[in-house]
Order: C-alpha cells, then structure tokens, then sequence
C-alpha cells in the first residue's frame, strides 16, 4: 500500500467522523472463559489464547502470561501505527522489528512485599527499522507512532478502569 492508496482508504472514514463525531467512538471488547487449574481461555477473534501464571508466580510456563499480551498487544499496535504513519509520509520501510520489555517485580503480585508495586515498573519500546530514511524521518515516524498508537497512548496516559463486582452465576445453595 501507498500514500495515496492509504488516504484514498482513510478520506471517507475521516469526513464521517468530522461529520458524525458520535460514529467515531466504538467500544472494542475481549472476554475470557476460566479454564481448568488456574488459566483463563481469551478469544482473540482470531484464535483462543490460554493464560496462565507466568513461572516467576509458580505457571508452569504452557499458558501464555498476560504480561507477555499486554506487551504483544503494544508491539502490535505500535507496528501497525508505523506502517501507516511511514506509508502517509511516503518513507519505505522494507522490514524491521519492533520490541517491547517491561520490567515487574513479582513480589508486588503475590503479596510477599507490600513497597513492590504491582504492574510493569517500566515499559521500553523500541524499533529497528530496514529504510533509507533520513535520521530526521525516522525521529518523525517514531513521534507520529507515539502519538497514534492506541495502545501506547493507553498505557502512558493511563484511563479509568471500572470494575463491575464479581456476581454468582450459579444458583445459591440453601442449607437445607
């Protein structure tokens, strides 16, 4: 794809949102099954992912560590957002890589420390990139991929996250 295949794509969809600002806003949503032992079942809309306990809290490594999505989903997102801010700028980008590493300390998720946090004290991303571009254009393209990727943006702003208590499906058993 290129620059003016991706605006020729992107035109309509932008005049209906400057338009109809309310058609912009779309709620995403993911849900899970709990599993047998302790992993939860997540589709992806693509394929079911199982997650489980990463090795450090005791997982036995098999069910893939919702850490390791979260920064999946930023790498995914943040290669995407790329792609396109270089194809609207019209910088080829042959290939590359894009990485994320996050640091945790697991004593904050199991409760052995109350002073360790819990959740990634840091989050690093970085990209390699095949291209002739200029130093200036790729500091640009990085920019422009900060500023778009949704996923970045979520996690350096942050948002609220409301949480719904859990309630019982099951019925209630009477003591009889």
């Amino acid at each position: 794809m290129n620059a003016e295949e991706l605006e020729h794509l992107q035109t309509p969809i932008k005049e209906k949102y400057r338009e109809q600002p309310e058609s912009a806003t779309i709620t995403l949503k993911a849900q899970g099954n709990l599993g047998e032992g302790i992993s939860c079942k997540v589709d992806t809309g693509k394929a079911i992912v199982e997650a489980g306990l990463h090795p450090a809290t005791g997982g036995s490594g098999m069910l893939v560590c919702s850490g390791d999505m979260l920064l999946e989903a930023l790498v995914a997102c943040a290669g995407v957002t790329l792609s396109a801010v270089a194809t609207a700028i019209g910088v080829v980008i042959s290939g590359g890589l894009v990485k994320a590493e996050g640091d945790l300390d697991f004593r904050g998720t199991l409760g052995v420390s109350k002073e360790a946090p819990v959740g990634f004290k840091a989050i690093r991303l970085s990209f390699l990139l095949d291209s002739d571009a200029t130093t200036d254009q790729l500091q640009r393209i990085a920019k422009l991929t900060e500023r778009y990727c949704v996923v970045y943006q979520t996690l350096v702003k942050g948002v609220p996250v409301e949480t719904n208590r859990a309630q019982n499906i099951a019925p209630q058993q009477t003591a009889g």
